[in-house]
């Protein structure tokens, strides 16, 4: 049973209240420790605490801050497989995807920041006939929080705090509730690497009491969240009569539309990855599988038999494919839509029910789902399921498949599989996603625009664009 603390002026620190809340561990169902369940005092200590650093670390000079990101990189890589055992453990996730994605990618986070904002320019512009000169300064905001969501817990913490502190800002930070851990162990990676007291603090506890407390802070100045769509309305609420700046990554429903003129195989591969990989918990994954009527029924065979050699299993075993699901009442959730589904008319393909692994029969373990449903406008079609489910529906013209793929209020991504070049052009183009992989999926580069349209979100994260979101700019007039 190991009691977690808040990071705080560079310090592990209890809680004000001292009150705390239980963590579980999905793959058995128990409690394996305890998280601060911070107040009002808490936040308020950490944005004194980065207040005070503020004034120093945005004049700290771009190489040192770049040599300090570039530190906690390699450190994280040094400590490779201790941070994906405390992922695997606290997530479910497997732990061959904790150390092969989850901790890599967390690394690469800070590296590329690390990098990126030392090639990070502004522009000038010489304004002819009036001997004068416009250039623009982009200077850190100030105090800054992040908030980051249970499905990739360190991947998608760092993907925050790694620019804001490169463009010289100081951060109070939450991460899950339900996932902490990694989040906590970064505490120690940030001192050893130099990292100045109360640049980075990291609080722990309910969105309700601290996520609330650090967007209603008048010290913090702009908020980068990732969570669901519900979450992200209430903080623009709470967040606009303060004028905060604000990104938000949200919900997602994504369209997988597939081509008789795929490549199949590639196509059938790629299919089951981007269904199930972290047990269909990724905002990116291709819940709605739009198949074109001439391969249909092959695809169906195939995919369903593909699906049914999974192996749900204990994260810490090497042979799992599918892990256990984050939390109980989550589990709970994604079963419940399997009923919904049933009750709408839906056909149930594979999957549905919930995995006794043994020796750990109280973990939140679930086959992965397939469903044939009767119409695209099911709840099961409609809704963020966020689980290892996925709906399967034909479609015989491509006016048909964009329609279908376009009728949800969300728009993050979207799959393509065609070697048509024209199609792949016009349906690029009119696709309601702000991204679209053609012939691939979860192909990132860093260096790429990342976020939706709709009830997705608002703003981009990656690249220069999170380095945009987190400074001002300024534009200053010379006249010579």
């Amino acid at each position: 049973m190991q009691q977690l603390k808040n990071f705080i002026n560079g310090q592990y620190t209890l809680p004000v209240s001292n009150n705390w809340i239980d963590n579980y561990c999905p793959a058995n169902g128990e409690v394996y420790g305890q998280i601060p369940n911070s107040s009002k005092d808490d936040v308020a200590q950490a944005c004194r605490a980065a207040k005070n650093a503020f004034a120093n670390w945005s004049q700290t000079t771009i190489e040192k801050r770049s040599r300090i990101l570039l530190k906690i990189s390699e450190l994280l890589e040094k400590n490779l497989q201790r941070f994906a055992e405390a992922e695997s453990t606290d997530n479910g996730k497997p732990i061959s995807l904790a150390k092969t994605v989850d901790i890599p990618r967390a690394a690469s986070n800070f590296r590329f920041f690390g990098n990126a904002i030392t090639q990070f320019a502004s522009e000038s512009h010489e304004s002819v006939g009036f001997n004068a000169i416009n250039y623009t300064l982009r200077q850190p905001i100030g105090v800054v929080g992040c908030i980051s969501p249970w499905n990739l817990p360190l991947y998608l913490f760092t993907w925050k705090i790694a620019p804001a502190l490169a463009a010289g800002n100081c951060v109070v930070a939450k991460p899950s509730e339900v996932t902490p851990m990694t989040a906590y162990l970064l505490g120690e990676l940030c001192n050893e690497a130099g990292l100045p007291k109360g640049v980075l603090n990291i609080v722990h506890g309910l969105g309700s009491t601290t996520g609330q407390a650090i967007v209603e802070h008048p010290d913090i100045k702009a908020i980068s969240f990732t969570g669901g769509t519900a979450t992200g309305a209430h903080i623009a609420r709470v967040a606009a009569p303060m004028f905060k700046k604000l990104s938000l990554e949200l919900g997602g429903k994504n369209p997988n539309i597939i081509f008789a003129d795929c490549d199949y195989d590639d196509m059938l591969e790629t299919t089951l990855r981007s269904s199930f990989a972290n047990q269909g918990q990724i905002c990116l994954c291709g819940s709605r599988i739009f198949v074109e009527q001439p391969i249909y029924n092959q695809f169906k065979t195939d995919f369903v038999a593909r699906v049914k050699k999974l192996n749900v299993g204990h994260p810490a075993e090497a042979t799992t494919d599918i892990g256990a699901l984050v939390s109980k009442p989550h589990l709970e959730k994604v079963m419940q839509y399997v009923t919904i589904a049933k009750e709408e008319g839906g056909t149930l393909l594979c999957g549905g029910n919930k995995v006794l692994v043994k020796g750990f029969e109280n973990g939140y373990y679930l086959e992965p789902t397939v469903i044939e449903v009767p119409t695209d406008e099911c709840r099961v079609n409609q809704e963020e399921i966020f689980g290892p489910v996925v709906t399967l529906m034909p479609f015989t013209t491509e006016n048909e498949a964009l329609t279908m793929a376009n009728k949800v209020k969300y728009g993050l991504s979207a799959t393509l599989w065609t070697n048509n070049l024209k199609r792949t052009m016009r349906m690029s183009q009119q696709i309601q996603a702000g991204i679209v992989w053609i012939n691939t999926w979860m192909l990132r580069d860093l260096r790429t625009p990342f976020g939706g349209v709709k009830s997705s979100g608002v703003g981009r994260e990656g690249g220069f664009e999170a380095l945009r979101f987190f400074t001002e700019a300024k534009n200053v007039c010379i006249k010579y």
